[in-house]
Formats: C-alpha cells, structure tokens, sequence
C-alpha cells in the first residue's frame, strides 16, 4: 500500500502508561516497510523508550548538543566563528542522527546539567521546522500528558493521535488534549482518539464512541516482550496489536492521500 508524498507529520500523544510508545513504534514499522517513503521517528519524550521499542541503539541524544549550537529564533543568522548558527546545528542533528536502512531516529533526551528544558523544546521546533522537511513522514511520539502542545512545541501536525487505555484519566487526558489543540495556535488535520488495551469487554463500550478511530486490543505478547527486552516492532505481523494499528492506518494516513 502507497502513501503520499511530501512532508507528512504524525504525533502520538497521551497520558504515560497508555502505551504510545508501543503504537508509535509500530506505525514507523509499518509506514517504514514502504521502500519509497524516507521516514523520520522522533522520540520527544525525556523517558526515551522508543530506541528499545524500534530496536534501535543510540549514543547521543539532541539534549547532548551545547547551547553553543542553539540556534536563537531572534537571531537565527548569528554565528560562532565563521559558521552560521543554524548551520551549525544542523550538523550537530545529522551526528546525533540515528541512520538505519528503514527510518531515521532523532531522540530528544534531556539537556545537559539542571535547569529548564527550554533549550530542548526549542530544538524540536527547529528541528520541525528544518529537519523534517527532508523527509517523506515524520512520526513524533511525544512527552507524556499535555506539555508539547501547551508549549506550542509541535505547531503543525497533519494527523494528531491522542493514544488512551479504556481508563477515566486516559479518557479525560485525551479530550484535554484534543480541547487545547483546539485552542491553540496550532495547525491540526485531524485528530484521532485511539483506545490502547482494550478487552472484549471493553470493546463494546468504546467501540461506538465519536472519535475514536481505532481500538487495540490487549495483546499479552507487548508485555511478554517488554519483559524479555524484545523490540516491539519484532511481534509477529499477525500479533493482534500490529493488525490493529495497521487498520488505523489505513482508515487515517492512507485514507487521507
């Protein structure tokens, strides 16, 4: 199955333990199986689990780069030595860069030493606005809970998951995300509401709700896996979960082109 071309961004978002991480992992699997498509994963979030989810090793994140490199948006022309700024930083990115024969992987980290994580949220809205842009597909799983949109970090996102377990807290965190989408100065497509580890009793429930774009059952070979230290992109293409967010994708990105 062929997907579009140009630059496509997809953020994953939710309450921790939801199991985002999970459902962005697969999707990178899956869109990244299309050989056409250059794909970028970012992992946003400071618990930084999706290397393990992907199976991928890193040894620096972009919190690793010194401020030195940051690029100022009121100055972004300034330059240390003779090197722009914004030059030198996006050299920076392609050495913290994680190259595999399938996808990219750039992981955000935390900054080095105490202090805000400013520096950090700034360097992803660089790295949105310039990095991405060479690439087919961005797939961001970003922090847990509400701070990339509240901080207008990601601003432009064509397909916005708001990935919950069949809990009242996830339920109630995933409508607070989609409201202060909403409210904000931030361009959405669409938004989706994904239910994560849903049972067969749980199915009936939220299976009709408004919304929700796709349900993913509870699939014991995730945990079975996480335990064992396995990729979750290794689970067999027939594992219940991998169905089911292949069928979110076909009924969002695929349907969207």
């Amino acid at each position: 199955m062929k997907g579009k071309k140009g630059s496509y961004t997809i953020a994953v978002s939710g309450k921790g333990g939801t199991g985002k991480t999970v459902i962005s992992a697969l999707m990178v699997k899956l869109l990244s199986e299309n050989n056409d498509v250059r794909l970028l994963a970012i992992d946003a979030d400071p618990a930084t689990s999706l290397p393990y989810a992907l199976g991928v090793e890193f040894t620096r994140t972009v919190g690793d780069i010194r401020e030195k490199t940051f690029v100022d948006s009121k100055n972004p022309n300034a330059a240390v030595g003779n090197v722009p700024l914004d030059m030198l930083l996006e050299n920076e990115m392609r050495e913290v860069m994680v190259s595999m024969p399938e996808f990219s992987l750039l992981v955000m980290g935390r900054p080095e030493g105490p202090g805000c994580y400013c520096l950090i949220n700034n360097m992803l809205r660089y790295i949105m606005d310039k990095v991405s842009r060479k690439f087919d597909i961005t797939i961001i799983d970003c922090e847990a809970g509400l701070e990339h949109l509240s901080r207008r970090t990601i601003r432009n996102v064509d397909l916005l998951f708001m990935v919950t377990d069949p809990t009242w807290r996830g339920m109630n965190t995933a409508k607070s995300i989609k409201a202060l989408s909403s409210s904000l100065d931030i361009v959405v497509g669409k938004t989706c509401l994904v239910v994560n580890k849903v049972t067969d009793e749980d199915r009936a429930l939220y299976g009709e709700m408004k919304d929700v774009c796709g349900i993913v059952p509870l699939d014991p070979n995730v945990t079975k896996y996480d335990r064992d230290g396995k990729p979750i992109t290794s689970l067999p293409d027939d594992s219940p979960v991998v169905l089911a967010v292949a069928d979110i994708l076909k009924k969002t990105y695929y349907a969207a082109g």
